[in-house]
């Protein structure tokens, strides 16, 4: 388990999930997401159903207010693939049995032409 400083490094590897691969998973429904972008950058382009914890508000009391069930999948996006490695790290710590980052972020998804929504 990483240390409290190093679980913040947002570099090494983490299990991730592929764009298209998220998008046929979000249409089973069987996927929590968070995306720990700013709040401007999440409701200029977000993916539908996305709870928004900014990457400096995530900690173990704002995962928590969000009741998500630690036996589903829950992936976190950012932009690049880089601010969701400490998320994921977190949960990952906190219990959560699947916890993987969007490969390469909202980038990715906007390259695979996948929808997105405005808040």
């Amino acid at each position: 388990m990483p240390s409290t400083l190093s679980k913040w490094i947002p570099f090494g590897s983490v299990p991730e999930i592929g764009a298209i691969e998220l998008w046929r998973t979000i249409e089973s429904g069987e996927v929590q997401l968070i995306d720990v972008r700013t709040s401007q950058e999440w409701r200029f382009s977000a993916i539908e159903g996305s709870w928004n914890i900014p990457i400096t508000s995530f900690n173990r009391e704002t995962v928590e207010s969000l009741e998500l069930d630690k036996t589903k999948p829950v992936v976190v996006i950012c932009l690049t693939a880089h601010r969701s490695i400490p998320a994921v790290r977190i949960l990952q710590e906190m219990g959560f049995e699947d916890a993987r980052q969007l490969q390469g972020g909202m980038t990715q998804w906007w390259k695979h032409k996948l929808p997105c929504c405005k808040h």
